[in-house]
């Protein structure tokens, strides 16, 4: 039987003379996904989407880095989880073909970078103005780490909506020969978003995070809802002289449902969008242990800008924030506004 295990590559030599299959045949179509370890399901379906698109004669290398110029303090880059070992089962059982994982020394020689990319204003927004620096230092090692491994393709989590969002524009903007793919989040069955950092929640305060799905899910009901009661009002005629008749008729809950119709908007309402999260956020300010809510915004996806109340159509993205005892978590869903069907 196959060892599923990946095969492991310390350095960018290694990585460079990795060339499975037969000697002498084309270079096959690589994917890669990049990680920090500490691999779970989530990074798992990363790795079967690579390979499921490069196919059995593509190459998958996983990066496995944790990268210093991401964190703020000392004390979290030293907390963050390192499970090597686990890394590399992991990845060949999900169709990984190898996992490259450098130390500090053979990706920064001679200490961190002088010269980084600049993630904008774009990065100066929810996560970066939480975390200042954060996206330079990531668009700094995904543009080495893309120099280095020379993909086809690479793999990022939809989880991190803002970092897909900045690597696109960067990978656009400097001309990076890779198409970038993003992937549905993955959650476990209760709904929380699948997370490396979710091993330091205990069961109290896993209960408590549960809230940033239930904020989500909340706000997308509320607009698929509304939605659906436009859709209605297009279909139903005059709603608001069905709902006057109904009113004399003295049926007044039919004519509280026809009132509904006639004022839905077909947009959903992003104040009533970002109030349908909020109330669930709220709610588990205010229980134990309490959920600290760094922000819940509904953006644009393209800059991560804030969409104006008045929005009418497009896409959007609900995003999420917050810190459940010394875990801070994030979580966000894609929306479509305008739809009627």
């Amino acid at each position: 039987m196959t060892d599923p295990t990946a095969t492991l590559l310390a350095t960018a030599a290694e990585l460079e003379a990795y060339a499975p299959g037969a000697p002498g045949a084309p270079r096959a179509e690589r994917a890669v996904v990049m990680t920090m370890g500490a691999l779970h399901e989530g990074h798992a379906s990363l790795i079967r989407a690579a390979r499921a698109l490069v196919g059995p004669a593509g190459q998958v290398v996983v990066t496995v880095f944790v990268n210093p110029l991401q964190f703020g303090e000392a004390a979290d880059l030293d907390r963050y989880p390192r499970t090597l070992d686990a890394d590399l089962a992991l990845a060949g059982a999900a169709g990984g073909d190898a996992v490259f994982a450098p130390s500090a020394d053979e990706v920064y020689p001679g200490g961190e970078p002088q010269v980084r990319i600049s993630a904008g204003p774009m990065g100066e927004r929810l996560e970066g103005a939480s975390r200042p620096g954060h996206f330079d230092g990531m668009l700094t090692v995904v543009a080495k780490l893309l120099h280095l491994t020379r993909p086809d393709l690479a793999f990022f989590g939809q989880k991190d909506a803002q970092q897909l969002a900045l690597i696109r524009r960067m990978v656009r903007d400097l001309n990076f020969p890779v198409e970038i793919v993003g992937v549905e989040t993955a959650r476990d069955a209760d709904g929380l978003a699948l997370s490396s950092r979710n091993r330091f929640l205990d069961a109290h305060e896993r209960h408590t995070a549960l809230a940033l799905s239930r904020a989500l899910f909340a706000a997308r009901d509320r607009l698929a809802a509304q939605q659906a009661l436009h859709a209605r009002a297009l279909a139903g005629g005059s709603n608001e002289d069905r709902a006057a008749g109904l009113n004399r008729l003295g049926e007044a809950r039919l004519a509280a449902d026809a009132q509904a119709v006639a004022r839905a908007r077909p947009d959903g309402g992003p104040a009533a969008v970002r109030a349908a999260a909020r109330s669930v956020l709220d709610d588990a300010a205010a229980g134990q242990p309490p959920l600290a809510l760094d922000y819940v915004a509904l953006v644009d996806p393209a800059d991560f800008t804030e969409i104006p109340d008045d929005h009418t159509a497009g896409d959007a993205v609900l995003a999420v924030a917050a810190r459940v005892g010394t875990t801070r978590l994030i979580d966000n869903i894609p929306l479509t506004f305008g739809a009627t069907t």
